[in-house]
């Protein structure tokens, strides 16, 4: 039977990135994440429903988010989960987390009016490597007034 393992999140950086190298040199930095829910109670009550995640990435996707993320910034990932296991050296017991590993991370605009916006991907090209005959791709800023006059109902 064929699995698979696809994981993709929208949400807001709850820290700033933890940046760390390995012995043979390759960057790799940690991300939690906040990804929110909208739930209604049945009475027409609304609140936020909060799942928090931690994020790994890695080589360049690391050292970009690091150098151009923090803390409350939105982030677009995609990824897969990865059971990472171990044994706790103060109590000897066998631990476990769930995470996820991030392959694709676009940064999202901060709502602050910074430009900025742009990707970090460990695989796909940069915009810089399209055709001028193709799309373009999502994770830039829009121009500045471009969306001035657009109403947005978003809740988050």
């Amino acid at each position: 039977m064929a699995s698979v393992n696809k994981v993709i999140l929208m949400g807001n950086l709850t820290r700033d990135p933890e940046l760390r190298y390995t012995p043979k040199g390759t960057a790799v930095a940690d991300l939690g994440m906040a990804v929110n829910r909208r739930v209604s109670d049945g009475n027409g009550n609304w609140s936020d429903e909060v799942t928090f995640v931690d994020v790994t990435v890695w080589g360049s996707t690391a050292e970009n988010a690091q150098k151009y993320l923090g803390k409350g910034r939105g982030v677009f990932v995609e990824g897969r989960l990865q059971l990472d296991s171990w044994e706790d050296k103060q109590s000897g017991q066998k631990r476990t987390k769930l995470k996820v590993v991030g392959e694709n991370v676009q940064f999202l605009p901060d709502g602050k009016g910074g430009g900025g916006g742009g990707g970090a991907r460990s695989s796909a090209p940069s915009a810089g490597d399209q055709s001028s005959s193709a799309p373009p791709k999502g994770g830039s800023a829009a121009p500045p007034g471009d969306m001035d006059d657009e109403a947005d109902d978003i809740p988050f």
